[in-house]
């Protein structure tokens, strides 16, 4: 296959804080240096690591360094990383809707981007001068436009706005409007940012299909960013894992998930107290959370159809009620488990200022697996304390179904009692 899109020794260095280097004699050495001189901007040897957790010594970031890679016409390809990892940067570059310090892109055909709500979009126009504007921009004549119209507009599912403008748009029909327009005025490459994540469930399955269609059925290119990790497996092939704005990892999307799973997902709690260190803390919070199995003991790892006692240990000088509520997710970030409070317990009695919740399952209905749990103290909309990310839960095979037979965990993301019998 030819290749679709080729990255350069692609960097890019930002300035933090101020839009010129600071004084006037620090801009016209860099004017010298680089227009008179034809040599490297000088600040460009004093920039840092793009690591937005840290504070640096150099007002210069590298939000991208030495990105050398190429897609293959056809490609899905996913580019996952943390926030402030460069995954945004990377697709302006792409678009030309920022120039990189160095090095060059070749991309064969146009490009068609979504990168953020309205993208584009003229808000004093209307949803459908705006599909001609875009179709204008990407080199469509009139008549290319006006066939492709009506589809457009009923894949927006926005027909009843089309003649009004933009601006009176929610966040959710722009985007549903964008998409439409990038996705159906025939582009070589589809630039897709994390803006599905405003659209609703089934807006963006309806787009992840389309995405597919476009890619499987038509030939054409799609670079698409989430944080959706069942949205990118479900819909990539191979994957590209960004850190701090250079590539730590190319492959297939199974290798990147598990590259950026393993490193990204936790953060190293040794005690959940450490994440107040220098803060304040809040009315009520959690002290202490434990994994127990049927006789008390401390579970280092559960068993699949075994009893397990989640144990919940907070203080509490709200005075008022309050619920806690547990989310069970898989690898791929999806919530597959919800616990809560609420439903199973009456009343509590909230006048308690330290108190213990112990959620059981008689028969954990988790396959095999590595589990991340977080957990809430909500009091009535208010969210009092979030334990996010930190608490990790092994589970290893067990005898659920009693024959020693259990199903592939990438079929069933829980295991369920039922009946079968042959009447």
């Amino acid at each position: 296959m030819p290749t679709a899109i080729e990255f350069n020794n692609i960097s890019k260095i930002y300035r933090l804080g101020l839009v010129s280097t600071g004084t006037l004699s620090h801009d016209l050495k860099r004017w010298w240096t680089m227009n008179i001189r034809h040599q490297e901007d000088p600040y460009l040897t004093i920039g840092e690591t793009n690591d937005r957790s840290t504070k640096g010594d150099s007002d210069y970031v590298w939000a991208l360094k030495d990105i050398d890679f190429k897609v293959e016409q056809g490609d899905v390809v996913g580019i996952i990383g943390k926030n402030g990892a460069g995954k945004s940067t990377l697709l302006k570059i792409l678009s030309r809707v920022t120039a990189p310090t160095t090095g060059t892109i070749r991309a064969r055909g146009r490009i068609g981007s979504l990168l953020e709500v309205g993208t584009g979009f003229h808000p004093e126009m209307t949803g459908r001068e705006n599909i001609y504007m875009n179709g204008a921009i990407l080199g469509m004549t009139k008549q290319e436009i006006t066939r492709k119209l009506d589809e457009i507009v009923d894949f927006s599912g926005c027909e009843r706005y089309i003649d009004t403008p933009v601006k009176r748009y929610s966040s959710g029909m722009m985007v549903r409007l964008g998409f439409a327009v990038a996705a159906h005025l025939d582009p070589e490459i589809l630039v897709v940012d994390e803006v599905l994540a405003v659209g609703d469930a089934e807006f963006q399955k309806k787009a992840i299909g389309k995405m597919q269609d476009v890619s499987r059925g038509e030939g054409r290119t799609v670079l698409f960013v989430s944080h959706n990790m069942a949205s990118v497996q479900t819909l990539c092939a191979r994957g590209i894992l960004l850190a701090n704005g250079t590539i730590k990892k190319i492959g297939t999307i199974g290798e990147v998930i598990s590259e950026y799973l393993s490193t990204n997902a936790y953060i190293s709690y040794d005690d959940i107290m450490d994440r107040f260190k220098g803060k304040q803390l809040p009315q009520a919070y959690f002290t202490k959370i434990d994994f127990t199995d049927v006789e008390g003991n401390v579970c280092k790892a559960a068993i699949s159809g075994e009893t397990l006692n989640i144990v919940i240990r907070y203080i509490s000088n709200l005075r008022r009620p309050f619920h806690i509520n547990i989310g069970i997710y898989n690898q791929a970030g999806e919530k597959i488990l919800h616990l809560s409070s609420e439903y199973c317990l009456a009343e509590i009695d909230f006048q308690q200022q330290e108190g213990t919740f112990v959620f059981t399952y008689k028969k954990l209905p988790l396959p095999k697996g590595e589990y991340i749990i977080n957990f809430t103290l909500w009091s009535g909309y208010e969210r009092i304390d979030w334990v996010r990310d930190c608490v990790k839960l092994n589970v290893t095979e067990g005898d659920f179904y009693g024959n020693g037979k259990l199903p592939d965990s990438k079929e069933n993301k829980v295991l369920t009692e039922y009946l079968c019998q042959q009447v």
